[in-house]
């Protein structure tokens, strides 16, 4: 049965799959329009052909839309037009009810003269192509680093990549556009995969047959050599386990792979070859993850991170090539041939993400962060009584410490200085402040909820079982009561003492230490309606969240570099003594975490202002501590009129807000860090979440305070 015959007894079946593929068609336009195939040598009953949108598509989506699009690929005369009408081809296939048009196309091949024609044209394609970049390159960052492949991923999202249409990764770039197109691929039902591929292997091309066996080898010889490369390179080989270099599995998988190679392009079985390699993969992870451990232990580097990222990569894609070689040279192995296939498209999709490469160079940074900020605020939850008086106590002096902090700060801001000195000098008065209250061992409220939310989420990823639901209740418990009691200690006793500091002032110099005109603008300053206080809370928030990721980032770079031992090795040993420089570093290992989170608090909140001006921006900051005390001192220095003002109840409520925000933002923010950085997963959050809600309406009483019997705190144990 000729071609048109079978055209014309399957009409009613194009007819109903065009009726399923209007309605299930994406109404949204395809993004490769534009794209004009066709050539002089097309046929002249051939139209010249555009990638229509979808709407077009879905009017005409017979046996002649269908045929058309054969037609051009069949026909195109150069390789730019064979690659667009071939991706032309492949989109059209893809509109409708999943399957429906690739069936559709798959019966038209199943005629042999159609299917010749077709064999022909992709013999062509792959004959003019080379795969080695596909096979070797995609999405697996360069030698270059982390800096570089970030900004040439940014610039190629800016700008479009140069045309080439020799690589075949340019082909599956323009094939693969999204996650979908990737699970269309990774989902396709096993006999219509094997159809697929029994008609895109060119079978009658030796010529093209040999050029994707050539591409396919010498990627994987490119695969080796990279991951020899990384692994001997001396920021991987110093951290590796000690051995000869030639005993080295980043060494000898090279070796193996070559005569994996030889045997595969020869023909001959693979099996001994294939069994060695593997060994020698497997000696490599085992290297891998022994120096994982390590730099979790002594410090992250996004370099060493980036290039055993490279390591892995490499070998995941040579595993799966592998596959592909191990089988017999009589058999077609369908489902080695979709796993090297999807990964590849995975791979061209990946290759274009920015947040992908940074989430994957980072991770390990990320997660470091988080342990040493879990590990701090243990020390800010408390479990028995005699923890929660102590933490009211620490809090109140955090509290008259901030009295004098505040009147710092309202004495700084009438001063007349460029808004550049002015950030150095709050950002100096807070700085201080907060070191001073690290040292004294005080307390300040909205420095807590990036810890506590850290040693929150070191509980979920260390715990499992049906008892872990009620344990992090438990624990969320002790961290509402543990803030709540900071907060309301440091709010209660920073406002009394700006009320004494005030009556003290007024008593010595005889005037009172804000004009009316300050304390009225202070109120107003401080409304949630007359200002930009709820934004600015919020942005406190931030601020307080990002103070407590460059102190994990100090505490990283300290262990990673050595620190403490290169101070106390310092040649200014000779001069100072020793024994003083082995203090010092000691006092860094310490406390230098601490140090970074406060000064750089410190001038994240003092300069904000200054940076918003100069850049035009309304940016300030609310905290609530600081602000209670300021608003205390407006209502001093008022006198008799404090309360009569009616801006002050305003103010109140702003300090109420920034209460809420500076603890919930920074709490939540660095919950969600903690949870991208355990990869926790999503769908136990309603568990945990019924597990509160229980916990809260059984005894709401433990949320406020502890319970009588004194508890221990669940032993948190980081990973490290």
């Amino acid at each position: 049965m000729n071609f048109l015959t079978r055209i014309k007894c399957t009409q009613s079946v194009c007819k109903s799959v065009q009726s399923a593929d209007t309605r299930h068609a994406p109404a949204r336009s395809d993004p490769s329009a534009n794209l004009e195939l066709g050539g002089a040598n097309r046929p002249k009953n051939v139209v010249n052909i555009r990638l229509r949108d979808n709407s077009t598509h879905r009017m005409r989506s017979g046996p002649e839309d269908l045929r058309e699009h054969i037609d051009a690929f069949v026909a195109a005369g150069t390789l730019a037009e064979r690659t667009d009408s071939f991706v032309a081809l492949v989109r059209w296939s893809r509109i409708g009810r999943p399957g429906a048009r690739l069936d559709q196309l798959l019966d038209v091949l199943d005629d042999p003269e159609e299917r010749h024609r077709f064999q022909s044209a992709i013999g062509a394609l792959f004959a003019e192509t080379d795969g080695t970049n596909a096979f070797a390159h995609a999405d697996i960052p360069s030698e270059r680093g982390f800096p570089a492949e970030l900004g040439e991923r940014v610039m190629n999202n800016l700008l479009p990549r140069p045309r080439n249409d020799h690589d075949l990764g340019h082909l599956l770039r323009l094939l693969v556009r999204n996650d979908a197109d990737v699970d269309r691929l990774a989902l396709m039902p096993e006999a219509r995969l094997a159809r697929v591929a029994d008609v895109v292997y060119p079978a009658d091309n030796p010529a093209a047959i040999e050029k994707l066996r050539r591409s396919f080898a010498n990627g994987f010889r490119l695969l080796a050599t990279w991951v020899q490369a990384q692994g001997l390179s001396p920021k991987i080989r110093k951290r590796s386990r000690p051995c000869d270099l030639t005993e080295s599995p980043f060494y000898r998988i090279s070796i193996v792979s070559e005569a994996v190679i030889e045997r595969w392009l020869a023909g001959d079985a693979t099996a001994p070859e294939c069994e060695r390699w593997r060994r020698e993969c497997n000696r490599c992870r085992d290297d891998m993850a022994e120096i994982h451990r390590l730099i979790e232990r002594a410090g992250v580097s996004t370099h060493v991170v980036y290039g055993l990222e490279v390591i892995e990569r490499c070998l995941a894609r040579m595993s799966a090539m592998l596959d592909v070689m191990a089988a017999s040279p009589h058999a077609v192995p369908i489902e080695a041939l979709r796993r090297v296939v999807v990964a590849l498209a995975t791979s061209v999709h990946q290759d274009r993400s920015v947040r992908h490469l940074i989430r994957w160079n980072t991770h390990l940074l990320q997660r470091r962060i988080v342990e040493r900020s879990g590990r701090t605020g243990e020390h800010y939850i408390t479990a028995s009584r005699a923890e929660y008086k102590h933490m009211w106590l620490a809090a109140a002096g955090g509290g008259l410490l901030t009295v004098g902090t505040a009147a710092i700060k309202t004495a700084l801001s009438a001063w007349q200085a460029p808004d550049f000195v002015h950030g150095i000098a709050y950002g100096l008065n807070y700085a201080v402040s907060f070191l001073l209250l690290q040292h004294l061992g005080l307390v300040l409220a909205t420095k807590q909820p990036a810890m506590t939310a850290a040693a929150l989420a070191t509980i979920v990823r260390e715990r499992s079982g049906e008892d872990r639901a009620n344990e992090i209740a438990d624990y969320a418990a002790r961290i509402c009561r543990s803030q709540l009691a900071a907060a309301m200690g440091n709010v209660v006793v920073v406002s009394v003492g700006a009320f004494a500091f005030v009556y003290l002032w007024q008593f010595v110099l005889g005037r009172p230490f804000m004009t009316n005109e300050e304390a009225s603008a202070t109120y107003l300053q401080l409304s949630p309606l007359n200002s930009g206080t709820v934004f600015y809370a919020a942005l406190t928030g931030v601020i307080l969240w990002a103070a407590s990721v460059v102190g994990g980032w100090f505490d990283n770079l300290g262990a990673y570099h050595r620190l403490p031992l290169a101070i106390a090795q310092h040649p200014a040993g000779r001069y100072l003594g020793r024994e003083r420089l082995a203090r010092w570093g000691d006092l860094v290992a310490e406390h230098g975490s601490g140090w970074a989170t406060n000064v750089s608090l410190g001038f994240m909140l003092g300069m904000t202002p200054a940076i918003g001006h100069f850049l035009g921006l309304p940016l300030d900051v609310r905290h609530v501590t600081l602000n209670s005390g300021i608003l205390s001192l407006a209502s001093a220095s008022l006198g008799q009129r404090w309360f009569g003002e009616g801006a002050f109840v305003l103010g109140i409520a702003g300090v109420g807000v920034m209460f809420v925000l500076n603890l919930s933002v920074s709490f939540f923010l660095a919950l969600v860090t903690a949870a991208r950085a355990y990869e926790l997963p999503a769908h136990e959050n309603a568990s945990l979440l019924r597990a509160l809600y229980r916990h809260l309406r059984d005894a709401p009483r433990d949320f406020l305070i502890p319970p009588r019997e004194e508890r221990p705190k669940p032993e948190v144990e980081v990973s490290v």
